[in-house]
């Protein structure tokens, strides 16, 4: 069983204040994806490079103290892709993509973290540039291998996937051009389409459960006034060996909670 973990960090060194070094000893997962490290390479250096028996691999934001994701694992990769060819967003630190390749396979394990919007309108507006750039990326990729994208996507799909659904269908997260972005890219016979949220895969009617994130703001978390923003996004060959997942809430790290699926492969 292939172990495979999300979770966006809300700063590593935070994190890490936390708990979630002793978790991750703990819950061995075979790969994390880390999504707003919020560092740069010289905190991460002798600190972080490696965590809970896993090597890390990074994409770093140029500015400090934002944004930035990892790929920790404990097989070393074939191969490293920093960013995705974006010149607007690579600057960054939003994509990076461990490849496990054989003779026999091609196979990616990718961490990624989506704008959000909702600081206003020019950042919404750069999501969406974000939303039509990666869509293109993301299709390019699965006619050439098999992957699993991790990541904080910064979109709730569905109704079921927030508690508020009603009074948020104007903010970002849940804009019906966000969610119909999500419907192209897990539709199943489009072939502008054909990726598979694992979740739902495993879960297809969890409400309340499915949440993993909450606002810092009131008592969201107590009341678990939550969004799924947190994903797993397979090709449907991957998708199909998903037996597992576990969303962990018993120790708070930041304000997303750990989502790890369990595939019936190995590297």
């Amino acid at each position: 069983m292939f172990k495979l973990t999300s979770l966006n960090l809300n700063g590593i060194r935070s994190a890490a204040s936390k708990g979630v070094l002793e978790w991750l000893d703990q819950s061995r997962p075979d790969c994390i994806c880390v999504q707003e490290i919020k560092a740069q390479a010289a905190d991460i250096a002798d600190k972080f490079e490696s965590i809970g028996g896993l090597r890390g691999h990074f994409h770093f934001a140029q500015k400090k103290g934002y944004s930035g994701v990892g790929v920790y694992s404990r097989e070393e990769p074939s191969d490293v892709v920093i960013g995705y060819g974006s010149g607007e967003f690579d600057a960054e630190g939003r994509y990076v993509e461990a490849r496990f390749d054989t003779p026999a396979r091609k196979l990616s394990i990718i961490s990624a973290y989506f704008p959000s919007g909702s600081s206003g309108d020019l950042r919404q507006q750069a999501k969406f540039r974000f939303l039509l750039e990666f869509h293109q990326h993301l299709m390019a990729l699965k006619g050439e291998r098999e992957f699993i994208l991790c990541g904080d996507i910064n979109i709730a799909h569905q109704q079921i996937d927030l508690k508020n659904w009603r009074s948020n269908q104007k903010n970002s997260g849940f804009l019906p051009e966000e969610r119909d972005w999500m419907t192209k890219l897990l539709h199943t016979t489009d072939p502008t389409g054909g990726l598979v949220d694992v979740y739902r895969l495993l879960q297809p009617t969890a409400t309340d459960t499915c949440y993993t994130w909450w606002s810092n703001r009131g008592q969201a978390y107590l009341n678990n006034v939550g969004w799924r923003l947190d994903y797993h996004l397979a090709t449907p060959a991957l998708a199909a060996l998903a037996r597992t997942e576990e969303i962990y809430k018993e120790r708070k790290f930041s304000d997303h909670a750990p989502i790890t699926v369990g595939y019936d492969f190995r590297l």
